[in-house]
């Protein structure tokens, strides 16, 4: 908490005292620093809300409907079929994303990036990447999860060298342990256990 703290009171370029503060009182100084300059009132309700959602999510849900049913606005069901997603009903996610793109949202990148997770957990491989077309240029892409459902997708439709590619792409990344960790796996499948031997020493 103190090298959170005493980083970004340098990072604001907040006065010196509060880097005094923190460092002669580490526990009270840090609490102090958080809450009166970190937190605003909305970041303590979202805290709460995120505390409560993981205690409760199911409650959270709940939740969630009852504002859909008493104002249907685009913010209302992506929320709605964000926290349907994250606790495992996909179909009623993927029904709410569809219904969401249209106008404006039709490519909204949120919404594809959530359907291409949703569709490749139902084997929907095609969809997955049909959707992932309309946003693989988007820089948030290139380093997200859906490039990587992106990727298992076109291997699991037979488009290996197109995967193999896109894995190479991914590994790019230092911090893509996930997808080089994939990308090892696939190596694996694939007859070429010495290139993901490799791999997998280079991770460690």
């Amino acid at each position: 908490m103190q090298a959170i703290c005493v980083i970004h009171c340098i990072r604001k370029g907040n006065q010196n005292k509060w880097i005094w503060i923190i460092v002669f009182l580490p526990f009270i100084g840090s609490i102090v620093y958080l809450f009166t300059e970190i937190l605003t009132n909305n970041d303590l309700h979202n805290v709460s809300a995120g505390v409560s959602s993981i205690l409760n999510p199911g409650g959270n849900v709940k939740k969630l409907e009852r504002e859909l049913q008493f104002a249907h606005t685009f913010q209302n069901r992506v929320r709605l079929a964000d926290a349907y997603l994250g606790t495992g009903q996909v179909q009623k996610a993927v029904s709410l994303y569809e219904k969401s793109l249209t106008g404006n949202f039709s490519e909204n990148e949120h919404i594809l990036q959530q359907l291409i997770l949703a569709y490749y957990d139902q084997q929907r491989y095609a969809e997955v990447i049909t959707a992932a077309g309309k946003i693989y240029k988007q820089p948030q892409f290139n380093r997200s999860r859906a490039h990587i459902c992106y990727t298992l997708s076109l291997e699991k439709t037979d488009q290996l060298q197109k995967a193999e590619e896109e894995f190479k792409k991914l590994g790019g990344y230092f911090s893509q342990y996930e997808a080089r960790y994939q990308y090892a796996k696939f190596l694996q499948r694939h007859n070429r256990s010495e290139e993901a031997l490799k791999l997998l020493k280079e991770m460690l």
